[in-house]
């Protein structure tokens, strides 16, 4: 059973980011995106106030890092050569330390995924081009274009992902019930498809960056609160009546899938079932129309006019889905505004909702993989309002 990218694969990426790098006439690609850097090497660490870079020339792949992260990235990062520095901010700056390094490679003419590196963790620093002293050419496409279309190695992560997540997703059905609060049913189903995951895919098993094992929730989409797309947890008591808005996956090597269902507490009045269902007929038009050599736009396009024609559009909040890998939302988007074309091996959620004010948010989310005349849909618990009471 494959449970990671195999040396092999991430080599083969590498060279094509060498690739990329002759045809745009640089010398060297600094990476400083966490995900970017795990998607080239197999290193995945948590970004702190401590820089971490990834350079690439057209004969080495060169790890910058600090020295509390050298034995990991030695252990199991797929690069040539692992150079740290002390500390940040140290007695030198770790970005003066980098320039030095990417000049002591022969880098004259530098591309990278930002002008510098960035982190939330307090980091302060001068930009890349500062300390380099040249022009950086900024291309945050490069990597982020090399990610949309899956390889059969990361479908496969995606598919084990989609299958744990099921699991989760059954496991919080089965503990939801009035009376229970939206932690006690969310922690338990989590921790025991992530024992039971773990169990079976054996010691091989490695989460990657995000989230580790199985997980599955409501994220706050409770009762009148699922009207809400992105609610915050409240941990709010399942009662009778109550419009759920669940979400469920897992991490297999960093790859994950999307598995989201509305739920109900109690058989569902005519008014919910209404919006339930035009709320499937929303997913339906977007899974028709998801072709190969169509524009991510257009499938946005025929959901909002399916909107329009059913007289929806106050309760519309956000597109159509967005694109899955190693981040829960990665790009291209099925947005209006998106003219990014379709291709076999890019995977999307498909997510159409309707939020209806003071009575409950409708989402179902699946995870498709583009095909060569349509879609594969990987996620596979049941769609119907009947198998979804509680």
């Amino acid at each position: 059973m494959l449970l990671r990218i195999p040396p092999e694969e991430l080599t083969e990426r590498q060279h094509r980011v060498r690739d990329e790098m002759r045809d745009k006439d640089l010398d060297c690609f600094v990476v400083f995106s966490s995900l970017d850097i795990f998607y080239l090497t197999g290193f995945a660490f948590i970004p702190t106030e401590r820089p971490i870079a990834l350079v690439l020339t057209p004969e080495a792949t060169v790890l910058f890092l600090p020295r509390l992260e050298v034995e990991h990235a030695q252990r199991v990062a797929t690069v040539d050569q692992v150079v740290s520095y002390p500390e940040y901010p140290g007695r030198k700056h770790p970005m003066q330390l980098l320039a030095e390094r990417i000049k002591a490679l022969g880098c004259r003419r530098p591309g990278a995924d930002a002008d510098g590196y960035g982190s939330p963790y307090g980091y302060q620093g001068p930009r890349l081009s500062e300390v380099l002293g040249l022009e950086v050419k900024v291309d945050r496409q490069l990597i982020a274009g090399m990610r949309m279309v899956k390889s059969p190695n990361e479908l496969a992560l995606i598919k084990e992902s989609a299958r744990w997540g099921h699991l989760a997703h059954v496991l919080l059905q089965q503990y939801s019930r009035a009376g229970v609060t939206e932690l006690e049913v969310s922690l338990t189903a989590s921790r025991e498809a992530t024992l039971i995951m773990t169990k079976v895919l054996g010691p091989d098993y490695r989460p990657g960056p995000g989230r580790a094992g199985a997980s599955a929730g409501f994220r706050g989409q409770i009762g009148k609160e699922s009207a809400l797309p992105h609610a915050v947890t409240t941990n709010a008591v399942l009662r009778p009546g109550d419009v759920l808005v669940t979400g469920a996956g897992a991490s297999v090597w960093g790859y994950g899938s999307e598995l989201e269902r509305t739920m109900f507490v109690g058989e569902p009045d005519a008014e919910r079932r209404k919006y339930f269902q035009l709320m499937c007929q929303a997913q339906e038009i977007a899974f028709e129309n998801i072709k190969p050599g169509r524009r991510c736009a257009d499938v946005d396009l025929a959901v909002e006019e399916f909107f329009d024609r059913q007289g929806l559009r106050e309760l519309w909040r956000h597109h159509t889905g967005h694109a899955l890998g190693l981040a829960g939302h990665e790009a291209p988007f099925f947005d209006v505004g998106d003219d990014t074309e379709i291709r076999p091996g890019m995977v999307f959620s498909v997510e159409p909702g309707l939020y209806v004010p003071d009575l409950g948010g409708f989402r179902h989310s699946d995870t498709v993989v583009v095909t060569e005349d349509g879609i594969e849909i990987i996620t596979y618990y049941p769609r119907d309002w009947q198998s979804l009471v509680v």
